[in-house]
């Protein structure tokens, strides 16, 4: 962990709380492209194609499908719901995106809750789980907007002992936008996180953690909770 000079600074490391590269991303993705194999159910397909590529998977199609919900209704039709899915390289069959369209469509007016799918791609947690992490979440929020941003972060962290700021490579605004970049995919980073982000990363690290207590410990640790 880095820790900075400042005691009224808090001590939460300054490298990826799990990184893209790390054991628990590894193995999430080798345990997801192994179950694919077996899955027949185009929800758990869909999940699993998402957490095949890491935790920031499901993440990278919640932003495929915001994009196209022009509006702000947060409502999707069908056409915009399939050609989401092929957007963001996931390998569905259209007959399968069909089939997982209607079954959101429970009202059948023709859309489907943009908020109420990515709630149900994500993998199952348990309250505890959300608990920890709302509550990570709520500390680096200092601005209490709901958003995490560098100006958030900034009298958080300290980067005086973080090595490329040390070397002089990175400037501190270089290394905390890093570190949100965590959260977000890549080519969309813009240095805002929501609880949505932050969650879906989290539920996908989680899936290679059965604990839940060494999830919880995991958490507290990471962000001095």
């Amino acid at each position: 962990m880095y820790r900075g000079k400042h005691k009224s600074r808090s001590n939460i490391a300054m490298h990826r709380p799990q990184s893209a590269s790390s054991r628990q991303d590894e193995e999430l993705m080798q345990k997801s492209t192994r179950a694919l194999s077996s899955t027949t159910d185009p929800l758990e397909k869909l999940r699993l194609m998402c957490l095949s590529r890491g935790a920031v998977g499901i993440l990278g199609l919640g932003r495929v499908f915001r994009r196209m919900d022009d509006d702000g209704s947060k409502q999707l039709n069908k056409m915009e719901f399939i050609n989401g899915i092929r957007e963001s390289g996931v390998e569905l069959s259209n007959a399968d995106a069909e089939e997982l369209f209607e079954r959101f469509d429970t009202d059948k007016t023709g859309s489907v809750s943009l908020d109420e799918f990515l709630v149900k791609i994500r993998p199952p947690m348990s309250e505890s789980r959300r608990a920890i992490i709302e509550q990570a979440f709520k500390k680096l929020d200092k601005s209490g907007d709901g958003l995490i941003t560098i100006d958030d972060i900034r009298n958080v962290y300290s980067v005086n002992s973080h090595p490329r700021y040390m070397s002089g490579e990175e400037t501190a605004d270089q290394v905390l936008t890093k570190f949100l970049g965590n959260f977000e995919t890549e080519g969309t980073v813009d240095g805002k996180v929501t609880l949505e982000e932050f969650m879906n990363y989290y539920s996908g690290i989680g899936v290679s953690i059965e604990n839940d207590c060494y999830f919880d410990l995991m958490m507290r640790q990471a962000y001095k909770l």
